[in-house]
């Protein structure tokens, strides 16, 4: 049976039903919620709480580290709404809106179906990007939105929400093609087919980004690529020596050398206007000429991150409440109207955290980041978790934090289902280390 089949090498219990409701919820969930959106909006919730469930019933021995991080995050919504409606009634909603950032957990979920199994992670996230990457060729919903307009020279978003948001899904494919690439290449069955596959995935995946003409993806990808090959090189260096690394290094130099080149060629132009775009804005930040900062896309920021370090010094500890982001943006005078109209959030997460649930909830979102990064070492030193896997989980994390200085991607729903399927692949691995730990201390 194919629920048998997910479940071999499986550690921890639930009803076969409800395994069968949550693992369809699971893979409708990835595959659908890029090219269906709102469709696939049932299958989340029924992913969320069938997981959440099966997780307080049957994860006794890890769940309550986790269950702890949830029930600190749901707390400081709780504390922030109830202090808002003391301060400013007027600006807060009449109950509070815990799944802001509650929606971060449905890792839980996704990483209790994946019942502690790399087969069943890189399946998963192999969904994942082939659902992206046919949303990308077939289902972009206008002429305006596809490859030719992006490969043209204009900015392509492929129809989601836009092209900040598609660029990260193309960044975020990219990081994983490099990670995976020695076990997609290696030697074996269809390794010719393999390969070519990998190659084309490769070769879309930078084009995306590159189509997109987000910087912030640009310097995201460069950062957290540059030091995976730094920490890459060095364990090549320690095990085979300077001569093998240097081998490696020159056909991944030759081979992007090429890239640059050919897209070079075909898109110089509109990446040369791009980059030198904001060159005036970068140059007046510099200088601390803040008042000359204009309201083009980085002047927005920067306007707007100024503006909010002002709200955030006046409620420093609980902050503004859900709404923060939005009245940084309405209600601060000296924007233009056009700024107050159409623009409700900060380009930044962490800020907008900040400003909504003050440090109680900068806190709560960093304690959440380091017990993940924490669960992602010790399943790899135990070896539980594969290398590239681990591989993968660092420069993600990189990738993830830099981008999220720019733009508030786990504030959105395309932030929020990256999160959820790769920390839910990471966190699965560090259960099942706990799981079997478990079981060999009751033996």
């Amino acid at each position: 049976m194919v629920i048998n089949k997910w479940d071999e090498g499986a550690g921890w219990h639930s009803p076969t039903w409800l395994r069968y409701i949550g693992v369809a919820a699971l893979m409708i969930y990835t595959f659908c919620n890029i090219p269906a959106g709102n469709i696939a909006k049932p299958a989340e919730t029924l992913l969320a709480f069938s997981g959440l469930i099966a997780f307080c019933l049957w994860g006794k021995g890890f769940r309550r580290p986790v269950l702890l991080l949830l029930g600190a995050v749901v707390a400081v919504q709780l504390i922030s709404w109830w202090a808002g409606l003391s301060h400013h009634p007027q600006w807060m909603d009449s109950s509070p809106r815990l799944a802001l950032l509650a929606k971060l957990f449905i890792f839980i979920s996704v990483a209790w179906w994946l019942r502690g199994s790399t087969r069943n992670t890189l399946l998963l996230w192999g969904v994942a990007a082939t659902g992206f990457l046919l949303t990308t060729f077939f289902l972009a919903p206008s002429n305006d939105e596809n490859w030719i307009t992006g490969l043209s020279g204009e900015r392509a978003d492929f129809g989601i929400r836009n092209a900040q948001h598609s660029a990260m899904f193309f960044g975020t494919l990219l990081l994983g093609l490099v990670a995976f690439s020695k076990r997609i290449c290696q030697p074996g069955s269809r390794q010719g087919a393999r390969i070519t596959l990998w190659g084309m995935a490769v070769i879309i995946a930078l084009a995306g980004i590159v189509v997109g003409q987000t910087r912030a993806v640009w310097i995201g990808t460069i950062v957290s690529l540059g030091l995976g090959l730094s920490v890459w090189g060095g364990f090549v260096v320690m095990r085979r020596g300077v001569r093998q690394f240097l081998k490696y290094l020159s056909i991944f130099v030759a081979v992007l050398a090429l890239l640059v080149v050919v897209f070079g060629v075909g898109l110089g132009d509109s990446l040369e206007k791009r980059v030198n775009k904001e060159s005036d804005v970068i140059s007046h930040v510099l200088q601390g000429e803040f008042s000359q900062v204009s309201y083009s896309s980085v002047g927005l920021r920067v306007n707007s991150w100024i503006e909010a370090s002002k709200w955030i010094a006046e409620r420093p500890l609980v902050g503004w409440g859900a709404e923060g982001k939005k009245l940084v943006m309405r209600e601060t005078a000296r924007f233009p109207d056009w700024v107050r109209e159409n623009y409700g959030h900060l380009h930044n997460f962490f800020m907008e955290t900040w400003v909504a649930y003050g440090l109680l909830g900068v806190l709560a979102i960093g304690a959440l980041m380091i017990w993940i990064g924490r669960a992602t070492w010790l399943a790899w030193r135990a070896g539980v978790m594969p290398s590239d896997m681990a591989f993968f989980g660092m420069i993600f994390f990189v990738y993830w934090m830099i981008i999220n200085q720019f733009e508030s991607y786990d504030s959105f729903w395309t932030g929020l289902y990256i999160h959820n399927i790769i920390v839910g692949g990471l966190v699965t691995h560090y259960w099942r280390w706990r799981h079997e730990q478990q079981r060999q201390i009751e033996d």
